[in-house]
């Protein structure tokens, strides 16, 4: 296995994490789990904690980081941009988001951008637009079909459209407007549809709940069955779009364009940026329907023009195909011992199936060995690394793996 160290020099004194009891995590609400190390920098594929320890990381930052850790583009048009313009104010047009904007409507044949934060708030300007567009156009229609295991999200709306179970109970009163059906049955979701319905909300593939793909066609069949009733046909590709799949968009394998579509992580290249487009006959917000003080800033936009520059390149996303492949067959190819029943997803999004409940445990032992991987669920692996990841890395985490599990 490669090691790569930082100098001594690069440590911070004391870095071993405080007591539990210490103000320096007291001070932080305990909302996650988190192993007892912090990260000081990163490069690549690589992140560094504070004792100068390296960890191959297959999970940059949720699918966050697509060309890695600290990319110089990145680095240059953040270094760059703050020099010019950073926050002129969102009742101002700047440059960086319309140049943005235009981008992303020409890549995806879509008519309209609003730029936000985060994929949750992508998610709620969907919704929004939906419902808006259900009150002009279908005698106020509201309710949208979504799926179950579903992720949208974690404000109170998006907790309410996904499907993931016991979030219905966790913050009641929860929004209403959400009818769930099982991913990947058209038929479930064609019975779902009534007066009271306006849109189909879906991910291509299911990330948070283990990169559960659908029956090949279903994209389609979905866009079918939306024309067939008058509804508006959403995509969240939150996690699936920017290049993770091997294609810019996860529609464009069926050719299933959508009306409505979210995009962020992937997006920022691990600075928070979130797009929603929309088709011509959809937009209908408004002056004042939806806004936000960071929405579109040009700091954050100049990053995503920078990281759309290196993804929109036919070279750059057959690479992501093949590196995807190798890792699959990598993955499928690993001894019986390690007990992986099943490999899933496409691109770079893809899962291991275990044969044992003991995905987390597993994870800390690759964690210990220097590599950072994903438990989604108690039998599944997940790896989302950066779209640049190598050969040799992706060597290095399979032998890492075969070493741990």
């Amino acid at each position: 296995m490669t090691t790569h160290t930082l100098p001594r020099s690069t440590a911070h004194p004391g870095s071993t994490l405080p007591e539990s009891t210490s103000p320096a995590l007291t001070a932080l609400m305990p909302i996650t789990s988190r192993p007892p190390r912090a990260m000081l920098r990163g490069e690549g594929s690589y992140l560094f904690d504070t004792d100068g320890r390296a960890y191959l990381d297959l999970v940059q930052g949720w699918a966050v980081n697509t060309l890695g850790h600290c990319p110089v583009e990145i680095r240059e048009a953040l270094a760059e941009q703050s020099a010019r313009l950073i926050n002129p104010s969102p009742a101002l047009h700047n440059a960086p988001q319309l140049a943005l904007a235009e981008h992303l409507t020409a890549a995806s044949g879509l008519a309209q951008a609003h730029f936000a934060n985060s994929g949750a708030e992508a998610n709620e300007a969907a919704v929004k637009l939906a419902r808006k567009w259900g009150q002009l156009h279908r005698s106020g229609a509201f309710e949208i079909v979504t799926t179950q295991n579903a992720f949208h999200g974690r404000t109170l709306a998006m907790m309410s459209a996904s499907g993931k179970p016991g979030w219905d109970r966790m913050f009641p009163p929860m929004p209403e407007g959400f009818v769930k059906v099982p991913f990947g049955d058209l038929e479930a979701m064609a019975a779902a549809i009534g007066p009271r319905t306006v849109a189909l909300m879906v991910e291509p593939i299911q990330g948070e709940a283990g990169v559960i793909t659908p029956p090949d066609g279903y994209l389609r069949g979905l866009r079918e069955l939306a024309d067939r009733h008058g509804l508006l046909l959403i995509l969240d590709e939150i996690q699936t779009g920017i290049g993770r799949t091997g294609r810019l968009f996860c529609f464009e394998h069926e050719q299933a364009r959508p009306d409505i579509l979210t995009l962020a992580k992937g997006l920022g290249g691990g600075v928070p940026i979130s797009a929603m487009l929309a088709a011509e006959h959809a937009c209908c917000f408004a002056h004042g329907d939806q806004g936000g003080t960071f929405n579109g800033n040009p700091l954050m936009a100049a990053v995503a023009l920078a990281v759309l520059g290196v993804v929109n390149q036919p070279a750059f996303l057959k690479r992501v195909q093949a590196a995807g492949e190798q890792l699959c067959a990598g993955l499928a190819a690993l001894p019986g011992r390690c007990g992986i029943e099943s490999v899933r997803g496409r691109g770079l999004l893809l899962a291991a199936g275990l044969a044992r409940a003991d995905a987390e445990a597993i994870r800390d032992r690759a964690f210990e060995a220097g590599l950072v991987i994903n438990a989604p669920r108690p039998d599944t692996l997940r790896f989302m690394p950066s779209l640049r990841i190598s050969d040799a890395e992706i060597d290095e985490a399979l032998a890492i793996l075969a070493d741990v599990m």
